[in-house]
């Protein structure tokens, strides 16, 4: 293939065939990408169904409501003529062979046809797929298997045949990273590729340790947070993905594997075809390993065919390991552990790790992807390989008592690891997929750390960019990343062109260290809660006011403090996936970093010479009132929590990396920025407004009594505190108002019983 006409389009529209659950959600990232796309299904009722099964999913497979309107449906029947001007086109129906095929031959016979078109099957052999297609068909198709849900699950398998053209994977790879923030793994067409191969494996085992004693509760205590495996663990994440899909892929994968002994470790276990014949296939029916009865969860008797309460796992090597960090001491220790959970990791695990290395030549090209795959994929905190080295691979074949070793294992033994780590050093994981991902990892790798304590570290990304890095629990803001954040703005000044405050954890920052707050607060330590809040203050404003600018890239959560250092950055890139919000009022608290001054700053700018304030301040006193959290970085814009401005980033891995390019480019003409002469607030005319509105909303009883006392503290910082009318006062009056308050609340008893609460279940008391 030469020339331009022979190149694959740039993907800047697409088409998806199949507007079943897959199909739609596919159609709804690629919306999310801001991509047009064309969903056709049999029928444009069916589409125009899809679509509305879509709209209505939870978790929500949209970034926002605005991204569907960039989806139009249609049926085969009368707009596959239109699928000739598509770039890309995704086959998404049912998983049979014949249907595929006839549905590839009329798009290969549309005139003019430029896209490259690719089937997201689980485990048809593309090659079979591509079977009497024109050259130039099958040199522009592929596989493409997304992992549902799309929108969340970072995997994307890609799935070349011997003619792909390679132009076609590149643009496909780079199209999926870049746009859709997939992680992008290439495997052979191989039965069912490599993710849910190895997934099946694993849960075949674990089913079958139900007929040797071990309780649902239990394998799904071992398999779980233990061993840095989803909360979801096994029979959950069954439940979830349905027992009726489960089945169906076992089966497709055993009538297509070639030996007969793997074909036999692939049948479908009795346990589940009983499920599914009665229909308890998990989730979506409310029944299949759990049953949800009202407020309780149910699990099912295997024996009885029923279901019983649940029954807490006993389990002394689980226990003793909560309290180890990481996951690599954690399996290594539990899977030696001579108890229960030990034994059931050495039948299962075990045998995963072993069959992992003997199939591995034959469904990837190395285990850097295997590894990749199942950590995307299933989110595994250490992929196999890296679980080989975390246990030691003596370790594993001695307690399998494994004699006929695969090949890769043998090399591993003979040279001590997978992936040998330096003397001393820890396990060596899979290295970053490019040079432009976890930029962060690499740089710590380095050596770059330059000051570090309990919290928070700062660390040389490169090219005169420092980044700040927490690392605390749930990235909770304490003393000690408040120390590491002025430090960060004086190390800065004068030595460093710019600093990025982000990290490559799973949260950007669960927000304040809630504990230490209420332990000073019910000791009365006052002149303690007020320095705390002062210095928490004193670091936000010194990112908004630094000599470089400042760009904060959060991703997760990003909530309470993590939110308002989002708000005094210079610049925010935020991760696609970023659920950012000012919660405090859920603690019985109003922002007091900064968050609260900062809403309304930005409110009254919005707000023209003139123009009546109230609307503005009324949308920022909704949004911390009711403590609105993102469903997206996409969300936030629309909430007000990022601005024009603000960049978004589609695949998390690159988010530090972009952080430091638009740190870079903000350096080259940077200004520091000064604070404004005075910033305009309500006064009483806004602030009477307000709190009629929580006069109204508590006579209705839909607050409570503390909900309202919360209302009309807020509404008084948002107006300008005692202000008669509409006036302006200074940044540092608004910090004051706002740190009064904060501190009056504190002492409020239903605001300690608040904290408490959140800190005992995780979730918000209404008091």
């Amino acid at each position: 293939m030469s020339g331009a006409a022979n190149r694959p389009p740039a993907i800047r529209t697409a088409a998806v065939l199949g507007a079943g659950t897959m199909g739609a959600q596919v159609a709804a990232h690629l919306s999310n990408a801001g991509i047009p796309v064309r969903l056709l299904d049999m029928s444009d009722e069916l589409a125009r169904e899809g679509l509305k099964r879509a709209r209505a999913a939870r978790p929500d497979p949209f970034f926002s409501a605005d991204a569907a309107r960039l989806i139009t449906t249609g049926g085969f029947d009368t707009d596959l003529p239109a699928l000739a001007t598509a770039d890309w086109i995704i086959e998404a129906v049912v998983e049979r062979l014949d249907v595929k095929q006839a549905l590839f031959e009329k798009i290969d016979a549309l005139t003019g046809l430029k896209a490259i078109v690719s089937s997201n099957t689980s485990g048809i052999p593309l090659t079979a797929l591509a079977q009497g297609r024109s050259e130039r068909f099958r040199r522009r198709f592929l596989g493409t298997h997304f992992f549902n849900p799309p929108r969340y699950l970072h995997l994307l398998e890609l799935i070349p045949t011997v003619e792909t053209d390679p132009a076609v994977m590149d643009a496909v790879s780079r199209f999926a990273d870049r746009h859709l923030g997939k992680g992008v793994v290439v495997a052979k067409d191989s039965p069912n590729f490599i993710a849910n191969h190895l997934g099946l494996y694993g849960a075949v085992r674990a089913i079958a340790a139900l007929d040797h004693g071990f309780t649902i509760e239990e394998i799904d205590a071992i398999t779980g947070p233990a061993i840095g495996r989803p909360k979801s663990a096994t029979f959950r994440t069954m439940d979830i993905a349905g027992l009726d899909v489960l089945a169906d892929v076992m089966r497709n994968l055993a009538e297509r594997l070639d030996d007969d002994a793997a074909r036999t470790m692939f049948t479908v276990p009795p346990l589940v075809s009983a499920l599914v014949q009665r229909g308890w296939i998990g989730s979506k029916t409310g029944q299949g390993f759990y049953k949800k009865l009202g407020d309780e969860i149910l699990t099912l008797d295997p024996q009885a065919m029923d279901y019983r309460p649940r029954q807490p796992a006993r389990l002394a090597s689980i226990d003793a390991a909560r309290n180890m960090e990481q996951s690599a001491d954690r399996i290594r220790f539990l899977f030696l552990a001579q108890d229960r959970a030990g034994q059931f990791l050495r039948d299962t695990l075990g045998q995963l790790l072993l069959y992992t290395a003997r199939v591995t030549p034959h469904i990837a090209y190395s285990i850097d992807d295997v590894d990749r795959a199942m950590r995307w994929g299933f989110g595994w905190e250490l992929g196999p390989f890296e679980t080989w080295d975390a246990i030691g691979v003596a370790r594993v074949i001695d307690a399998c008592g494994a004699t006929d070793l695969p090949p890769l294992a043998a090399e591993a033994l003979a040279r001590g690891a997978f992936r040998p780590a330096p003397a001393g050093g820890a396990v060596s994981l899979v290295p970053p997929a490019s040079s432009d991902v976890e930029i962060l990892r690499t740089a710590k790798a380095a050596g770059q750390i330059i000051r570090s304590n309990a919290a928070c570290s700062l660390v040389d990304l490169g090219d005169d960019v420092l980044a700040v890095e927490f690392h605390s629990k749930m990235n909770t803001i304490g003393g000690d990343t408040i120390e590491m954040l002025e430090t960060a703005v004086r190390e800065a000044s004068g030595r460093f062109r710019a600093i990025v405050v982000g990290n490559e954890a799973l949260n950007f920052s669960a927000g304040a260290n809630l504990m230490l707050l209420l332990l000073e607060s019910q000791e009365g330590n006052w002149d303690e809660v007020d320095l705390m809040v002062r210095g928490f203050q004193r670091a936000t404003m010194a990112l908004k006011y630094a000599d470089v600018p400042v760009i904060v890239a959060p991703g997760g959560l990003a909530l309470g403090g993590g939110c308002e250092m989002c708000l005094h950055g210079d610049r925010v890139v935020a991760a696609a996936e970023t659920y950012m919000g000012l919660v405090e009022a859920g603690v019985g608290l109003i922002p007091a970093g900064g968050g609260t001054k900062e809403m309304l700053v930005r409110a009254m700018a919005a707000c023209g010479d003139g123009a009546d304030p109230l609307p503005h301040v009324r949308r920022v006193f909704e949004t911390i009132g009711f403590g609105k959290v993102s469903t997206s970085a996409e969300d936030a814009r629309q909430l007000g929590y990022l601005r024009p401005v603000d960049a978004v980033v589609a695949n998390r891995d690159r988010l530090i990396d972009e952080a430091k390019r638009v740190a870079l480019a903000r350096a080259a003409d940077y200004v520091r920025p000064q604070a404004p002469a005075a910033i305009r607030v309500g006064g009483e005319t806004v602030q009477a407004a307000l709190k009629l509105g929580v006069y109204l909303a508590w006579r209705a009883g839909r607050i409570s009594d503390h909900d309202a006392l919360i209302g009309r503290t807020l509404a008084s910082v948002l107006s300008g505190g005692k202000l008669a009318y509409l006036g302006a006062i200074s940044e540092t009056q608004l910090l004051d108002l706002e740190r009064e308050a904060f501190l009056q609340l504190c002492g409020e008893r239903k605001t300690q019983e608040r904290i408490a609460h959140t800190l005992k279940t995780g979730k918000p008391l209404r008091n």
